[in-house]
């Protein structure tokens, strides 16, 4: 069985959304917006103004018990 190869979020430390500024706590969309440019979502920020989730339109991450944010999706 091949092995699933877990990715990680780099970049600096997510704090809050760049649409609404509300704080970010367990998970975040790093995703295209309707607007034009990608941006940092709440996840319910990333349902009205983002463009789904796949290559070339955005990730779901999701904070782990040791801080980390795992990529989840996309």
């Amino acid at each position: 069985m091949p092995t699933i190869k877990q990715r990680f979020w780099i970049g600096d430390k997510p704090d809050k959304c760049q649409l609404t500024d509300k704080p970010i706590k367990d998970k975040f969309v790093d995703g295209a917006t309707v607007y034009g440019p990608w941006a940092i979502m709440l996840p319910e920020t990333h349902a009205e103004y983002g463009k789904g989730l796949g290559i070339g339109r955005g990730q779901l991450y999701e904070k782990q018990a040791d801080g980390r944010w795992l990529k989840m999706e996309g």
